[in-house]
């Protein structure tokens, strides 16, 4: 009797951008240092249930300090969590100026493109295994969607070509079609800055890039443990 197998479970992901309000970095620094320890205790609350990597954007963009990248099988624990992280005394002084919420999806395109680690469904996700991180919202024009399932995959052909050319960077693409109002979140990782600029401008060249609709913002970060990210703050 043939064995039935479960369909495997996919990943909710969010890349949640802070920025902290200056008036925090003149709070005494007893209060600052207690309300960084309540931050960290809500979100290591859902450790096991929610990955957390966190990285610094101090002095990289002028309009987030830090970025949270969660993985989740549930989307309501990322509300769970990030209510209680709000509600810590580091909590009270931060906005989130950018949110992006994604699921992982397998690639109609690629299923031979894998890198080392990563699940070859593409349906886990592997993290925080380099030292930087570029992430950015994409989306492709409707134009592309007319092209004949051929041609697209000519297209990504070339770009995959282009990609084992920097097998330094490793690319995770999450799906956000209805979720949120991007297409994919595209996240790139590498401990070498100079390939994924490489990277990025050889794929410019590509055919495809024709049907680029949006790419930025482009968020450039460096993962840190969430104690330093957070003293990075300036606390």
């Amino acid at each position: 009797m043939a064995e039935t197998r479960e369909p495997a479970k996919r990943q909710f992901v969010n890349f949640s951008f802070f920025k902290v309000d200056p008036v925090w970095r003149r709070l005494p620094h007893e209060e600052r240092q207690a309300g960084k320890q309540e931050f960290i205790r809500a979100i290591e609350e859902f450790s096991g249930k929610v990955i957390v990597v966190s990285y610094s954007t101090i002095g990289i963009r002028g309009d987030c300090d830090f970025m949270l990248w969660r993985i989740a099988y549930e989307l309501e624990l990322f509300q769970e969590q990030m209510s209680k992280a709000l509600a810590s005394g580091l909590g009270k002084y931060l906005t989130i100026p950018y949110s992006y919420l994604s699921m992982t999806k397998r690639s109609i395109y690629v299923d031979h493109h894998i890198h080392e680690g990563q699940d070859s469904r593409r349906l886990q996700i592997n993290p925080g295994k380099s030292k930087y991180i570029f992430v950015y919202p994409f989306e492709k024009t409707r134009e592309w969607y007319l092209l004949t399932k051929a041609a697209r995959q000519g297209m990504m052909d070339e770009h995959i070509e282009i990609g084992h050319k920097y097998p330094s960077v490793k690319l995770n693409t999450t799906y956000s079609f209805g979720l949120d109002d991007q297409e994919f979140v595209v996240a790139f990782e590498t401990d070498y800055p100079q390939d994924f600029l490489d990277l990025v401008m050889h794929l410019r060249e590509a055919e495809g890039s024709r049907y680029t609709k949006r790419d930025t913002p482009i968020f450039t970060c460096i993962m840190k443990s969430l104690k330093e990210t957070l003293d990075t703050l300036g606390g």
